[in-house]
């Protein structure tokens, strides 16, 4: 046997061993995409979507009972809708409820059940429930009122309302209640709302019109991926079919479904623009670059699988994927085809290698890329946003999948050639365009430097750190729920008072010494009003005063009218019940229902209510409400967008420094590849960052966490760029595969930049403006310039 023949066979002996092992890997990725697939269609099935936005912001690790209380809040009120039908007249409306009724009823197949109040609760029974102790429930103007007036005003009070018994409907006899406390505490209940009960229905009456309310609670989720807005077409449909009959009708309509089905209509079109748009662009630009269909489908392949996978994981690690996530993630398209671009183009530049050699000479540079790309998206993840973390988590693992799914599969189903065209050959030769930068390294230190000065000591930067990056809601929607909580006098649960006490007395006890507070603050006009669990259920301490003041109150008044008249008026009753009114008896009871959302209950041994405010009058009233709250241990005061917005702020700065972090251990790992020419794939990354950061101050757009986090990417992106271009040193295929990869990112993330949520399109913008600067600056930094072949020189 000659030399070259032995030579064959331990090659063949050693490729053997191999090819068996790369089989065993293709049918393993196999196994795992086929359950992948079948994973798919049972979430899709089930829509295990999430599109509350909170879910996207951290948890407040300093404020645990405020998350927990804010959680409790968001549930009662993710699944309510209010609509308020109207027109000129009562009758007219109460007929236009009915019709309303029937056809949404006809159309929603009972996703949405009606919850009426004055179907449920009848004022009888309510009287009935708390006539026990009726001489127990004190408002605290009326408090304040019988400890101040005198004997004498008591009587004439009551003489004048004895002689003119109609000017107020009473809930009981004169005798037993002279002042007709019973009946003001009653109308101080009512006023916490302004719809009253009328006809069996909520009425109310605003802006010229006789308004119906409906209370809707909706059955399932509000998520729907089809695209279309189902609770908003058959509310429109039905608010049609009424104008048939009654053409003035208007409706106004208010709910977090109907926020959460906006923003799923909206993210479902991104998604198809994103996801799809993006696709496209890479296939095209694929097939300009090989002009062949076999590297446009293996290369859709790759990236479809990428995607499934991710989504996969995702689900199965969180339980859920949230609607951002899936609009981010349309984008990974443009960054998951590096590898298979990549791969073609090396086959297009040696056409007679076998595509398993050529695989394992490339997969050095394919790991190293993944690798540079993971530590990015890693630290993107360290931020304590489960948003972020499901994005981090989808775009790793989607980066990986179409990677194996290039490495395991293209060797086997790449049998052809990679045949060159002019196109690719074209922007093969723009390599030599770029010179080589001399003294590199010295110069980009300096203007690092000088970049750093001028962002730390130019304050040029628009600092914004604001919750309304993380949404768009509908700007009619937003008028629509701002016209409700008017029209209904309704809380606002932007802020609020959190009430912690270890039994429910104690509880009780510390929101009626915060409401003493609150009513300085309503006297002087920073709010409207409050609502507390205490308003209808006092503590037993206050029961025990309020019916002293009121047995103390009677006697005197009964007294003094008997003496004036010469009567024997004596009270049926008089003092408080033997057991005061209990929370746990109010609680079962249908009118707790009016305020049953502001009870949190028991958790960890503690008690845990909300005091609710209404009609907050702007940001000026903010500071003397937090300050109501000072000195009451049990009381803490929540003002939800003030504690995101430092949530953001926070964040911001961290992640500032885990980018810089990042980029270390970037620099790092290519050093263990490249050693001491590391910073030539590094640098061109660096000073397209710096130069980003300055182009937006320049341009005046705001600086956020999300121009961070968008860094944090071009990172990841941007390295691979250096990285093909170190590893194939002047090669014009590595610099083919850097073009269209970077043409199909820059295309995703612009597009990116097209979605109407501004924290995506802070991602897109940043992205759109880095990913050329990198691609311009990257040739600059190669190691040597080669002379111009002899063939090109013509």
């Amino acid at each position: 046997m000659t030399a070259t023949s032995q030579t064959a066979a331990h090659s063949g002996h050693q490729e053997r061993p191999a090819g068996l092992l790369w089989r065993a890997a293709a049918l393993l990725w196999l196994l795992l995409v086929l359950a992948v697939g079948a994973h798919q269609w049972h979430f899709w099935k089930q829509g295990r979507i999430d599109t509350d936005v909170l879910a996207l912001l951290p948890i407040n690790e300093r404020a645990p009972d405020v998350a927990q209380a804010t959680q409790q809040l968001a549930e009662q009120l993710q699944r309510q809708v209010v609509v308020l039908l109207g027109t000129g007249q009562w009758d007219h409306t109460r007929a236009a409820a009915q019709t309303f009724r029937a056809a949404l009823a006809a159309q929603m197949d009972a996703r949405l059940t009606e919850e009426t109040m004055a179907q449920h609760v009848s004022l009888q029974s309510a009287l009935d429930f708390y006539q026990p102790w009726h001489t127990a429930l004190l408002t605290p103007a009326q408090r304040a009122d019988l400890r101040a007036a005198s004997d004498e005003a008591l009587v004439q009070r009551a003489l004048q309302d004895l002689y003119q018994p109609a000017t107020q409907a009473r809930l009981t006899g004169w005798v037993n209640d002279p002042l007709g406390l019973w009946t003001q505490w009653w109308s101080a209940r009512a006023a916490q709302s302004q719809a009253r009960p009328r006809d069996a229905e909520l009425w109310v009456a605003a802006q010229g019109k006789q308004w119906v309310v409906l209370q809707y609670t909706l059955e399932g989720s509000a998520f729907s991926l089809s695209g279309e807005p189902v609770i908003g077409s058959a509310m429109d449909d039905a608010l049609a079919q009424v104008r048939r009959h009654a053409p003035d009708a208007q409706m106004i309509m208010a709910g977090v479904p109907l926020h959460a089905e906006a923003a799923a209509v909206q993210a479902n079109g991104e998604i198809h623009v994103i996801g799809w748009g993006s696709l496209a662009g890479v296939l095209l630009l694929a097939w300009i670059a090989f002009r062949s269909l076999r590297p446009v489908l293996l290369v859709g392949l790759s990236l479809l699988i990428g995607c499934a996978v991710a989504l996969s994981v995702t689900d199965l690690v969180f339980g859920k994927v949230h609607l951002l996530t899936l609009v981010f993630g349309a984008s990974l398209v443009g960054v998951a085809e590096d590898y298979g671009i990549h791969y073609f183009a090396s086959r297009q530049g040696t056409p007679g290698r076998a595509p398993h050699a050529l695989m394992r000479g490339l997969l050095p540079a394919l790991w190293l890329a993944l690798g540079t790309s993971a530590i990015a998206y890693v630290a993107l993840g360290m931020a304590a946003f489960p948003g972020l973390r499901q994005m981090a988590l989808f775009s790793v693992v989607g980066l990986a999948a179409a990677m194996l799914t290039v490495v395991c599969w293209f060797p086997w189903l790449d049998r052809g050639q990679v045949a060159g065209n002019a196109a690719a050959q074209w922007i093969g030769r723009t390599m030599w365009w770029w010179p080589r930068w001399r003294s590199a390294l010295p110069w980009s230190l300096a203007l690092c430097a000088l970049a750093l000065l001028w962002i730390t000591q130019g304050h040029l930067l628009q600092l914004r750190d604001d919750v309304r990056q993380l949404q768009n809601s509908s700007p009619q929607l937003l008028q629509q729920q701002i016209q409700v909580s008017q029209m209904l006098g309704l809380p606002s649960p932007a802020q609020f008072y959190l009430v912690k006490a270890a039994s429910p007395e104690a509880l009780l006890q510390q929101e009626e010494a915060l409401k003493e507070r609150l009513d300085a603050l309503v006297a002087q006009q920073h709010i409207a009003g409050y609502s507390a669990v205490s308003d209808w259920v006092p503590s037993q301490q206050m029961q025990q005063r309020n019916a002293q003041l009121v047995q103390h109150a009677n006697q005197v008044v009964l007294s003094g009218v008997n003496a004036q008249l010469g009567e024997a008026f004596e009270a049926a009753a008089a003092g408080s019940p033997q057991e005061p009114l209990t929370l746990q008896a109010w609680l079962a009871q249908p009118i707790s229902a009016a305020a049953r959302p502001l009870w949190l209950g028991e958790h960890d041994g503690a008690y845990r209510s909300m005091v609710m405010l209404r009609g907050v009058r702007g940001q000026a009233a903010l500071p003397a409400l937090e300050a109501a709250a000072q000195g009451l241990a049990a009381v803490t005061w929540v003002d939800k967008p003030a504690e995101i917005t430092e949530l953001l702020q926070r964040y911001r700065i961290s992640m500032t420094e885990l980018l810089v972090v990042g980029h270390l251990l970037v620099l790092a790992a290519l050093c263990l590849r490249f050693g001491r020419s590391a910073w030539r794939a590094w640098l061109p990354t660096v000073l397209a960052s710096l130069a980003v950061v300055i182009t937006m101050a320049l341009m005046g757009e705001p600086w956020q966490l999300f121009n961070v986090l968008a860094l944090m990417l071009l990172l990841g992106v941007g390295i691979d760029y250096g990285i093909y271009l170190q590893e194939h040193e002047n090669d014009p295929q590595a610099w083919l595969a850097v073009v269209i990869g970077a043409a199909s990112t820059w295309l995703s993330f612009g597009l990116l930049g097209l979605s109407q949520t501004p924290a995506l399109r802070a991602f897109g913008v940043t992205l759109m403006l880095g990913l050329p600067m990198v691609l311009l600056l990257a040739p600059l930094f190669r190691a040597e310039a080669a002379p111009l072949p002899a063939a090109e020189k013509g």
